[in-house]
C-alpha cells in the first residue's frame, strides 16, 4: 500500500468484537413470523463515507480537523448528536490518516468520490465490524460529535470476500438424501434456514447456519426437492437498525404464489422437463448477429385476447403450445417468412401483479375518445393482471402469473420449458428482456430481497448513501463484485437450463462494459447480447466505469437499439409531448413533402438531413462507412454529428446496432402516424407507410428488431406508455379484424396533459384501419421478412463487407429526397444468392422514376418475392420498372421495391 500513516486518533486497546450473537437465536415460531422483525430500533443515518476496501476509508467534503473514531454496536444503539458524546458504543476502533495515492484499482474504482480525509482502520477485523452498527465520527478535543456519518460498504466487502465470486452453487443444490443450501451474506450477525412442506403450510424445520469467514457464505444441509424454504437473517440495516429478515434466496429458482417462499428444485429433474426436451433444440438460423430478426412479445398479450385458445392457458406459458391458435398460426407463419427469434418482455419473477387473485376491470363500451376507458383500467391497476414486468423480484425464477398455478413451483418451470420447446418447435429462437439495471423495491419492504440479505451492497448509492433511481426504480450496482456476479450466473442459468438463445438488457448503459464482455464469455458467443445502450444518469459519460452504452461499448460485439435513424424515420423524440407530437413529422410520415394541418413550413434541408440519417442507418450505424451527405461532402458516419454532439455511426462491426422504428416504449408506429400523417391521409395509405418503416428495418444493416403487432398495424389508443395500462390498451387481435385504434382516451398518468390534442383525433374514424388493410400489412411485411432472408446481402457480417459492397445513389444536394437508392454487390458473397441488389425506398405520394447513370445496362428484374402472384403489394409487379438503356427506375408512391441481378 502506498502512503505513509499518521496516526490521528489512539483509542486505547485491542479491537474486541463478541463473536456472540447480539439477539437471541430465531426459533421455529420466528419461520412463520413476519417478513421483518426489529430487534432493536436505530434511526437511519446518511452513509457519506467510503469504506474503499478492508483499509481504508474516505469521507469525502469532511473538514479535516478533529478527531476520527471508528464507533461500532453489535445491537444497534449508537446514537450520535452534534455538539454532545456518542452514546451507545461497544467500542471505538482507532483510525490513522492515511497520506498519499490510494491503490491504483481503488482509485479508479472510487474516481467519482469527491475529495476528502482518508483513513486507515488498524485493527485487522474490518469483517466483523462489517457485522455491526457503525458510525465514523469527526470530534472535537472534548470528545464531543461535531460529524458523523455511516458508510458505503460495497469496497470493503468486495476486498474481503473476493473468493465468493468463485463460488458455483449459491442457492439450492439438491443430494440424494437432502439439499444443500448456500447464501452470501457477509453482514449477517446469524442466519438460519427455515423448510416448508409446502407453500402455505407452517415450517417444518428450523436449521441454524454456518458462516465461512473467507467468503462469507452460510451454509446448511436440510430438506429435499418439492419443499420451500426461506432465510432468517440476522443484519444491521442502515435505515432500521438489527432487524431479523424473513426473506426468500436471491437465487431462488422457482417459488410459491407471491413470491412468498423459495422452491427447492433440482432443474435437471426428469419431472420438470417435457417430454422431449433434452434432445430439442433451437432453429439454426442464426449464423451471425446480423441474422437476427426479432418480434418483441408480451407473454400474457400474445394469447389473452385470442378465443382459440384454451381458456385455462390464455395469457400463459402453455398458450404457446396450442400450435392451432391464431396466435401460434401467426408466429408460425412469421418465422416461415424468415423472422429468426421471439423476445418475450420479462418473464422473471416480477413484484407488479398479483399471481393470485388479480382483477379484471370492467369495460363497457364507449366512445373513441371516451375517458370512461382508461377510468376503468386505473381503478384496478395495482390489482389486475397486466404488467410489462420491468419489476424483477427474483432474477432466476419464472414468473408465476404466467403459469396455470402460481402456487406450485414446479409447474411454472416445465410450463416455461413447454413454451420455449414450442416457439422452437415453430422455428422461433426465445430470447428474453431481462432488467438487471434495477429491482422492484430495495430497503426493508417485503418485495425487497437483496437489501434485506446484504443491506447497502447490492444497490448503487449517492453521496448521502441513497439509493440512486435515475433508471425510474432502485438502481443495481453490477459494478460490485456480487452484484456482478449475480447478473452472470442468472443469464448463465437461463441458457443451460431453459434453452434461452439471446437477451436484451433493458437500460444496459448502466452496466459496466467489462461485467458485460464477462457475461459474454460465460454464456458464449453462440448467445446473442443486445440492449439499450443508453447514457445518462450518474453512470453517464464514464463517470463511474466504462459503460455498456452506445459509444462505449464499440468493438465489443454487443448490439445497442440506435436511435439514429428511429427519430429520423418517425420524426422527433422519444419524449414529445404537446403540439410537437404532430408538428415533428418524420421521413415516412410526411415531413416537408406532405406537411399535416398544425406543422409549419419547413425547408427542404431538414427532409435531406432526415434521409442522411436513415442511409446512415441503412449502413448499420458503422462508425466508418463513407457517406455522400446532402451538402455533397463525403464523410465518415463518425464524423457527421447526431443530437448536437455525438457521432451518426457509433458501431464497429453491424452486430453491434439494432435497428428498430417501434417497440415496447412510447406510442406504437401507427399511433404516431395518427398524430403526424396528414388528417385526411387513408387508412390504406396508413398501412402503406407503416410498411416503409417496416423495409427501412429490414434492408438495414445489423439486427432488426420489430414489436409484436407492429405487421398488424398495432395500436394503443395512442397511449405513449402502456406498461400498467391493462389489457385493454395491449391488445392484439391475430383475427386481423381491428387493431384497437380509437379505443378510448389513454391513461391519463401518461397522456393526460395531451387529451386536448388526443381528442379529436381517435375521433377520426377513417384513421382506423379496415380488415382489408390490416391484412395487406400483415402480408406486406411477411413479403419484406422473406426479401431480407433470401439474401446475406441485407446482413452483411463485417463493416468492412459494408464499405466495399454498399453503395447509395441519388446522393447530395441534387437529389430526390423522397427517394433511397442503394446498391449491394454480391459478387463471391457467401449467402447471397444475387450477384448485385438495388434497392429504392419512396416516401412520397406519388410515384418516382430516379435515372442513376452507373446501372445502365444491367439485367435487373423485380426480387421474385415482388412478382410472385401472392405478393401482398401488387401495385409493384403493376408499375415499378427498370430500364435497362438509361439506368431509370420507376416505382409506386409509399413503396419499397428490390431489383435483383443473377
Amino acid at each position: 500500500m502506498a502512503g505513509k500513516h499518521v496516526v490521528a486518533a489512539g483509542l486505547g486497546g485491542a479491537l474486541a468484537l463478541s463473536c456472540l450473537t447480539a439477539a437471541a437465536a430465531p426459533s421455529l415460531a420466528d419461520c412463520d413470523g413476519a417478513f421483518t422483525t426489529t430487534l432493536n430500533a436505530a434511526p437511519a443515518v446518511d452513509a457519506r463515507a467510503y469504506w474503499l476496501n478492508r483499509q481504508l476509508i474516505k469521507w469525502p467534503a469532511a473538514d479535516a480537523d478533529g478527531v476520527f473514531k471508528l464507533y461500532y454496536s453489535a445491537t444497534a444503539q449508537l446514537r450520535a448528536a452534534a455538539g454532545t458524546r456518542l452514546i451507545g458504543a461497544d467500542g471505538a476502533v482507532a483510525l490513522s490518516r492515511f497520506e498519499g495515492a490510494l491503490p491504483a484499482d481503488v482509485a479508479q474504482r472510487f474516481k467519482f468520490v469527491g475529495a476528502g480525509p482518508v483513513l486507515a482502520v488498524t485493527s485487522g477485523d474490518t469483517a466483523r465490524l462489517l457485522t455491526r452498527q457503525v458510525l465514523l465520527v469527526r470530534e472535537a478535543a472534548d470528545g464531543t460529535v461535531r460529524d458523523a456519518t455511516t458508510l458505503q460498504i460495497a469496497g470493503a466487502l468486495d476486498d474481503l470476500y473476493a473468493g465468493a465470486a468463485k463460488a458455483g452453487d449459491l442457492g439450492v443444490t439438491v443430494g440424494s438424501r437432502d439439499a444443500g443450501f448456500k447464501l452470501w451474506a457477509p453482514t449477517a450477525q446469524n442466519v438460519a434456514l427455515c423448510t416448508y412442506d409446502s407453500g402455505s403450510s407452517k415450517a417444518n424445520a428450523i436449521t441454524p447456519m454456518t458462516r465461512d469467514d473467507a467468503t462469507g457464505i452460510w451454509s446448511a444441509r436440510a430438506g429435499q426437492a418439492g419443499q420451500y424454504y426461506q432465510y432468517l437473517a440476522d443484519v444491521v440495516a442502515p435505515s432500521a437498525g438489527l432487524v431479523r429478515n424473513l426473506v426468500t434466496d436471491p437465487y431462488s429458482v422457482s417459488l410459491t404464489a407471491d413470491s412468498k417462499r423459495s422452491y427447492i428444485a433440482d432443474l435437471g429433474a426428469a419431472q420438470l422437463k417435457p417430454a422431449g426436451w433434452d434432445k430439442s433444440r433451437a432453429p439454426n438460423k442464426v449464423a451471425a448477429q446480423t441474422d437476427m430478426t426479432v418480434y418483441e412479445l408480451h407473454v400474457r398479450d400474445f394469447s389473452i385476447n385470442d378465443n382459440t385458445v384454451s381458456a385455462a392457458n390464455r395469457g400463459k406459458y402453455t398458450a404457446f403450445t396450442e400450435t392451432t391458435s391464431n396466435g401460434m398460426k401467426h408466429l408460425a407463419a412469421l418465422s416461415k417468412a424468415g423472422m429468426t427469434d421471439i423476445h418475450l418482455l420479462p418473464v422473471y419473477d416480477i413484484g407488479s401483479v398479483p399471481e393470485q387473485g388479480c382483477v379484471a376491470p370492467q369495460i363497457a363500451a364507449a366512445a373513441p375518445d371516451s375517458e370512461a376507458q382508461q377510468a376503468a383500467v386505473e381503478k384496478v391497476k395495482f390489482q389486475d393482471c397486466y404488467n410489462w414486468g420491468y419489476d424483477p423480484y427474483h432474477y432466476n425464477a419464472p414468473e408465476g402469473s404466467y403459469s396455470t398455478d402460481p402456487a406450485d413451483g414446479a409447474k411454472r418451470i416445465l410450463e416455461f420449458r413447454q413454451m420455449v420447446q414450442a416457439l422452437h418447435k415453430a422455428g422461433l429462437r426465445v430470447g428474453m428482456d431481462v432488467v438487471y439495471n434495477h429491482t422492484y423495491i430495495a430497503g426493508q419492504n417485503e418485495k425487497s430481497v437483496l437489501d434485506r440479505v446484504v443491506p447497502g451492497y447490492y444497490h448503487r448509492l449517492n453521496a448521502k448513501g441513497d439509493i440512486e433511481r435515475s433508471t425510474c426504480c432502485d438502481n443495481t450496482a453490477t459494478e460490485n463484485l456480487m452484484m456482478g456476479k449475480l447478473m452472470i450466473d442468472s443469464a448463465a442459468l437461463w441458457v443451460k437450463h431453459y434453452k434461452i438463445d439471446s437477451f436484451r438488457f433493458d437500460l444496459m448503459g448502466h452496466q459496466p462494459r467489462a461485467t458485460m464482455e464477462q457475461l459474454q464469455a460465460r454464456v458464449g458467443k453462440r448467445i446473442n447480447l443486445i440492449g439499450e445502450g443508453w447514457n445518462f444518469g450518474e453512470v453517464a459519460d464514464g463517470a463511474r466505469f466504462v459503460q455498456a452504452s452506445q459509444l462505449s461499448l464499440n468493438g465489443s460485439g454487443i448490439g445497442t437499439f440506435s436511435d439514429r435513424a428511429r427519430d429520423a424515420v418517425r420524426g422527433g423524440g422519444a419524449g414529445d409531448s404537446g403540439v410537437q407530437l404532430i408538428t415533428q413529422q418524420g421521413y415516412i410520415n410526411g415531413l416537408v413533402y406532405d406537411a399535416n394541418e398544425q406543422a409549419a413550413k419547413r425547408p427542404l434541408a431538414d427532409l435531406l438531413q432526415a434521409s442522411d440519417m436513415v442511409k446512415a442507418g441503412l449502413a448499420g450505424t458503422i462508425r466508418s462507412y463513407p457517406l455522400t451527405t446532402a451538402d455533397g461532402r463525403t464523410m465518415a458516419l463518425q464524423d457527421i454529428v447526431y443530437g448536437g454532439n455525438q457521432p451518426a455511426g457509433y458501431a464497429s462491426e453491424p452486430g453491434e446496432t439494432v435497428n428498430y422504428v417501434e417497440n415496447h416504449d412510447n406510442q406504437t408506429l401507427y399511433d404516431i402516424n395518427a398524430f403526424k400523417l396528414p388528417q385526411t391521409t387513408t387508412a390504406r395509405e396508413r398501412a402503406q407507410v407503416q410498411m416503409l418503416g417496416a423495409a427501412i428495418n429490414a434492408f438495414s444493416q445489423g439486427v432488426a428488431y420489430f414489436h409484436a403487432g407492429f405487421d398488424i398495424l398495432r395500436s394503443k389508443s395512442l397511449d405513449r406508455n402502456s406498461f400498467e395500462s391493462g389489457d385493454w390498451f395491449n391488445r392484439l387481435d391475430w383475427s386481423y379484424q381491428d387493431n384497437y385504434y380509437g379505443t378510448g382516451l389513454p391513461p391519463a398518468a401518461d397522456n393526460g396533459k395531451d387529451y386536448a390534442l388526443i381528442k379529436p383525433i381517435l375521433r377520426n374514424a377513417a384513421i382506423k384501419p379496415a380488415p382489408a388493410d390490416i391484412a395487406y400489412a400483415r402480408d406486406a411485411f411477411r413479403d419484406l421478412l422473406s426479401i431480407r432472408a433470401s439474401s446475406t446481402l441485407f446482413r452483411l457480417r463485417a463493416a468492412a463487407d459494408i464499405r466495399q459492397r454498399l453503395r447509395f445513389f441519388n446522393t447530395g444536394p441534387q437529389q430526390t429526397a423522397t427517394v433511397i437508392a442503394a446498391h449491394i454487390d454480391g459478387k463471391d458473397y457467401p449467402g447471397a444468392r444475387f450477384k448485385s441488389i438495388t434497392y429504392l425506398i419512396n416516401v412520397d405520394k406519388a410515384a418516382q422514376t430516379i435515372t442513376v447513370a452507373e446501372e445502365k445496362n444491367r439485367r435487373y428484374k423485380l426480387h421474385p418475392v415482388h412478382t410472385s402472384k401472392n405478393a401482398a403489394d401488387q401495385r409493384i409487379a403493376a408499375e415499378a420498372s427498370y430500364n435497362q438503356a438509361t439506368g431509370a427506375y420507376s416505382i409506386p408512391a409509399r413503396s419499397a421495391v428490390v431489383f435483383v441481378e443473377q
